[in-house]
């Protein structure tokens, strides 16, 4: 009996001692996650605190914790249970960053070079450059502007979808567009992973610069003497380093830790031990996209590199809104944080729509849409090339395309919680959906079918 109430004992004692580091690590995490997520959309999308709450977050773990905003530095906060306090500050022109293994002190008082926004009234622009549509494009099919409303339609109350904005874009023109209540064509919407694809496109202006080869040996210091100095920048933009990861986002892992707890996210993830072959096995690792970040940073210098996505990219195709966020260290979180209005999302598609080229300007290198939509290797069922998802398979056989209803040629972004930039070339069409599927509750494989068929 003794010896039964000992095991129970130490089982009891074990319980409690895991359950314990398990929230010391993921209490940080809900905090800062919830800090961070509430500074950007009310200070970059200028939304309503207590919705960002309600919404954002409502559910989940995220909800056990306690958020506000305090308008006079620009700041959010979060906690769970008045435990692992965190916080996130707005800079002009940044967006927000969190707190990070750095003194707040020291965040708000680094020196960065920005881009300046050009002064431009994009209402007397015409389209893309510009606002100014053509209305009647607009209501030129009521079987697309059907499709288009379904898909802001709540058929189930206890799984929302939450659509905030559609865009539908053929021949290079907006022929449908639709935003939910509270929301409009000047509210900037978080991209999530679609973020890795404006790594890549800084990737293309740099290899057009000359200035990085993706087949080279990828340049990062702490691998010159091991056994990663063989993985190329182009095994990283594959997601096929070999390097461990643990992209998991229902707790602690690499991933989260790193977005929420780290200050450097691209020197914490080079820190990632090699388990396999470069090129043999394939991951999704927003890890490996925050390592190409911040070669980026090393190959074109602090100088200029705050820059470089504003001058070279975002303000060429009219994307004014558009931002990419940085961590404590001032790296861009290339994976992860960027908002922008559906507009401009859907002017970053047709920059890779067109190969690279907006306004007879060529913006990425020829051939630089073939290689990123290229499948990579070693991907499953090659359904993802360089930094962004293809819906490859093969061609007569839907069964082994990601997305079986739609052109085999049809390429994504994709972000967490519903958020989509679809191509298809075979159509000359994008189409934008931004929302906060939660669940994953939206269907881009029917919709995207949906609004082909109606056109």
């Amino acid at each position: 009996m003794k010896l039964f109430k000992r095991i129970v004992l130490v089982v009891v004692v074990a319980v409690i001692a895991y359950g314990s580091y398990y929230l010391s690590q993921a209490f940080p995490i809900i905090a800062g996650y919830g800090a961070k997520n509430l500074c950007s959309c009310v200070f970059v999308a200028g939304r309503d605190p207590q919705q960002v709450i309600n919404q954002e977050l409502g559910a989940s773990l995220v909800n056990l914790g306690s958020y506000s905003v305090n308008p006079q530095d620009s700041s959010a906060e979060g906690s769970v249970f008045g435990l692992s306090k965190r916080k996130a500050i707005y800079r002009k022109g940044l967006g927000c960053t969190l707190v990070s293994e750095i003194s707040e002190t020291d965040l708000r008082t680094q020196r960065l070079n920005l881009a300046t926004k050009p002064v431009v009234n994009q209402d007397t622009i015409d389209w893309p450059l510009g606002d100014h549509v053509i209305d009647s494009l607009l209501n030129s099919s009521k079987r697309l502007n059907d499709v288009v409303a379904a898909a802001f339609e709540e058929p189930l109350p206890e799984k929302p979808v939450n659509t905030r904005a559609v865009i539908v874009i053929q021949n290079g023109n907006i022929i449908a567009e639709k935003y939910a209540n509270g929301f409009s064509a000047a509210t900037p919407l978080i991209g999530w992973s679609m973020t890795k694809t404006i790594t890549n496109a800084m990737v293309g202006v740099l290899v057009k610069q000359g200035k990085l080869n993706i087949d080279a040996a990828a340049p990062v210091d702490e691998w010159k003497a091991d056994e990663r100095n063989k993985i190329t920048l182009n095994n990283l933009m594959q997601a096929s380093s070999g390097l461990a990861w643990e992209e998991i986002y229902a707790g602690p892992s690499t991933a989260t830790n790193m977005l929420f707890r780290k200050r450097d996210a691209g020197a914490f993830a080079a820190q990632s031990k090699l388990e396999a072959q470069p090129n043999e096995k394939w991951y999704y690792s927003s890890g490996t996209t925050n390592i190409i970040s911040r070669i980026v940073r090393q190959a074109v210098g602090d100088e200029h590199y705050h820059q470089l996505p504003y001058q070279e990219i975002f303000h060429k195709i009219g994307a004014y809104s558009m931002v990419v966020e940085p961590d404590a260290s001032g790296t861009f979180v290339g994976s992860s944080f960027s908002y922008a209005t559906a507009r401009d999302w859907a002017r970053f598609g047709l920059l890779f729509l067109n190969d690279g080229v907006a306004n007879n300007e060529r913006i990425l290198p020829e051939g630089w849409v073939k290689y990123s939509t290229t499948a990579a290797p070693a991907a499953p069922k090659g359904e993802y090339g360089a930094q962004i998802w293809l819906n490859a398979g093969a061609k007569n056989n839907p069964a082994q395309r990601r997305f079986d209803q739609v052109p085999n040629d049809m390429y994504l972004m994709d972000g967490f919680e519903g958020q989509s930039v679809v191509m298809v070339p075979s159509k000359n069409v994008v189409i934008v959906r931004l929302g906060l599927s939660q669940k994953r509750e939206f269907d881009v494989n029917q919709f995207v079918h949906d609004v082909l068929a109606a056109l």
